[in-house]
């Protein structure tokens, strides 16, 4: 039976029952609207380049490490192998960019941070250009090799492919002040390369196999990318640095030219106009 009689005492408190209820469902809709990612929310909608670029223009500058630090050094310059492989890989995804072009100015680096970058040049789909300006030299040039196609100015330097771990040996200097250096490691050859104690015949033998061994991978990384035989790169390798109509010679790189250049080649590549955005 239903009730006769009106009861005001269960309908107030059915009211405040609907209100916490109807409060909790706008919370609920509220924040399950967003996925709570907020960093991925702010990188999807970050546009890195305008939608009328169809090239995308990369710097590798100065030193070239795998991650960039703060330097005191005043017009100290250095680039982080990982910011140079986000922007490849984010010109990947961008279906307005058509190609990458590199511009390098630098002397050199890690051999790391080169794999990187030629690793992420080489992999790329669309066209890669290394546009080397001053010079592409040592892990710099590593890096280039990862592109399809090398410009340089005839005046460029390009090459210098080698390896160095050459420092300062401070233990005349100590044992004039006086200084006594006390020998703790754990392993013959864990302090190796302190400044403060002299390198030994062992540690030497020791650290030129360790040169070698890292020469020869940066030989066979030139040859294959560069379709060289490993033996033309190994006298290469011995005669440092060259000027860009020499490198040419050698096949080190495809052409000679500036920006204005590599813009005229990628526009018969992609046959459309380039606008070219850094």
């Amino acid at each position: 039976m239903f009730p006769t009689k009106f009861n005001p005492k269960v309908t107030k408190n059915h009211v405040i029952i609907l209100l916490v209820i109807f409060i909790f469902a706008l919370l609920y809709l509220f924040f399950s609207s967003d996925d709570g990612n907020y960093e991925d929310d702010y990188y999807a909608e970050e546009e890195i380049w305008a939608e009328e670029c169809n090239v995308a223009g990369l710097i590798l500058q100065g030193d070239l490490y795998t991650y960039a630090t703060d330097s005191d050094e005043e017009g100290y310059d250095m680039t982080s192998s990982e910011s140079i492989v986000y922007y490849i890989n984010e010109a990947e995804k961008d279906e307005n960019i058509k190609a990458i072009v590199l511009e390098i100015d630098s002397g050199g680096g890690g051999a790391v941070a080169a794999e990187e970058v030629e690793n992420a040049l080489r992999r790329a789909s669309k066209p890669t250009v290394a546009l080397i300006r001053e010079s592409g030299m040592s892990a710099a040039y590593w890096a280039a090799t990862g592109a399809d196609v090398i410009f340089a100015s005839k005046n460029s330097d390009v090459g210098s492919i080698g390896v160095t771990m050459s420092y300062l040996d401070n233990t005349k200097y100590n044992q004039k002040e006086g200084y006594t250096y006390n020998q703790l490691s754990t392993g013959k050859f864990k302090d190796t390369l302190d400044p403060d104690k002299p390198l030994t015949y062992e540690e030497k033998q020791w650290l030129q196999e360790y040169l070698n061994i890292l020469l020869g991978n940066f030989v066979d990384v030139v040859a294959e990318n560069r379709n060289l035989e490993v033996a033309k790169v190994s006298v290469i390798a011995n005669n440092g640095e060259v000027l860009g109509d020499e490198a040419l010679e050698l096949g080190l790189i495809d052409r000679i030219g500036d920006i204005h250049d590599v813009k005229n080649y990628l526009a018969e590549v992609i046959e459309e106009e380039v606008e070219l955005c850094w």
